[in-house]
């Protein structure tokens, strides 16, 4: 009799377990369609917001870039009657106080890019330096200014150019 009470049982038990289980996968399924979809509908409700964003990013930085070129920098932030120490400080002044505006760009830029970006601004704050040190210390802001034109034009490639033809790149690969 025990025998036949476990069979029944199990003539009970086991198609339930089926039921069940397929129910569960069903659902499960569902579930898991729906979630993909959500979070797609989600990302593309996101993309409409960030494409702007990351697009601003990108011209911000290239305006960077181009601001902090020796030719520009030089031209922009050297006055009349200025000493080449001074010039030297606003000039490094002026492209960390530039590059810590844009800081927020990153976050929207590859880490291979915003890598570059940092670069050019080392570079050409170096570039400045040396300009400065190869001056005696009475010299004026127009030897300074003369000096980082020199220089500049003896690098084949200025480093705000390289960052920027690479940051033009990955926005066409982007957009």
């Amino acid at each position: 009799m025990d025998f036949e009470l476990i069979v029944d049982l199990l003539k009970i038990v086991i198609p339930a377990v089926v039921v069940f289980l397929g129910c569960f996968l069903t659902v499960r399924h569902f579930l898991d369609t729906d979630a993909r979809k959500r979070l797609a509908e989600i990302r593309l409700a996101n993309q409409g917001v960030v494409t702007p964003m990351r697009l601003q990013a990108y011209e911000r930085t290239a305006i960077f870039l181009e601001r902090i070129h020796p030719h520009m920098i030089v031209t922009r932030v050297h006055k009349q009657g200025m000493s080449a120490r001074l010039l030297q400080s606003e000039l490094t002044k002026v492209i960390r106080t530039e590059f810590e505006h844009n800081l927020s760009q990153q976050i929207y830029m590859s880490n291979h890019a915003w890598e570059m970006v940092k670069t050019a601004k080392e570079e050409i704050t170096k570039l400045v330096n040396i300009a400065a040190s190869k001056l005696p210390e009475s010299a004026t802001g127009v030897d300074l200014s003369q000096m980082i034109l020199q220089i500049s034009q003896q690098i084949e490639k200025m480093p705000t150019q390289v960052a920027l033809e690479y940051i033009k790149k990955e926005v066409g690969q982007v957009f």
